[in-house]
């Protein structure tokens, strides 16, 4: 008469004392087995746990004449299987390693830095302002922007230089880390 555990269904006793008995035969040896081929003891207890659960699972088709060789293959799959898993998870700390480490600027540092920055832009006079504005914002080539302003390119050039050392100025008064950002995101070489 079968015997019911709860959630597990129906289990049939003389299958119950034929997995304990196999258990209880072969345990030490499938242990033997698997310890000196893994290094990690957890390894070592998960794998032949393992191996004795998938005997249960699968205990009709254990040949009753051949139930060590059975359980040594089912745990050198289930020792490949460990091996893979842990080549998997080496090769991802290995890659995750590789990208280094990232840090994200804090937001308000960038909202700080645009503030520091349109403050410095207000304060500009208005010749400054356009200059930057067609260099910095319509991204006009230097020639193009000087036939807005109706002058020379070598104008246009010497007008650019001149407002944004103007603006390097406004934002050095404000002294902030942002603006000090903002300073190397306006620098470089005239267009």
């Amino acid at each position: 008469m079968p015997d019911t555990y709860a959630g597990g269904g129906d289990v049939n006793s003389t299958d119950e004392q034929r997995f304990t008995e196999l258990y209880h035969e072969h345990h030490a040896a499938v242990d033997a087995y698997v310890r000196r081929r893994l290094d990690s003891a957890h390894a070592v207890d998960d794998v032949v746990a393992e191996v004795f659960l998938t005997a249960w699972r699968r205990l009709k088709e254990v040949p009753s004449g051949a139930v060590l060789p059975w359980l040594y293959a089912a745990a050198r799959r289930l020792m490949a299987n460990a091996r893979r898993a842990d080549q998997r998870r080496a090769n991802l700390v290995e890659a995750a390693a590789g990208h280094g480490r990232h840090y994200v600027d804090d937001p308000a540092d960038g909202v700080a830095g645009n503030l520091a920055v349109a403050a410095a832009f207000d304060a500009l006079r208005e010749q400054d302002k356009e200059v930057l504005r067609l260099a910095l914002w319509e991204e006009l080539p230097a020639r193009q922007a000087a036939k807005v302003l109706g002058c020379t390119t070598a104008s246009f050039h010497v007008r650019l230089h001149r407002a944004r050392a103007r603006l390097r100025q406004q934002l050095a008064a404000t002294s902030t880390s942002p603006a000090q950002r903002a300073l190397t995101t306006i620098g470089g070489a005239d267009a």
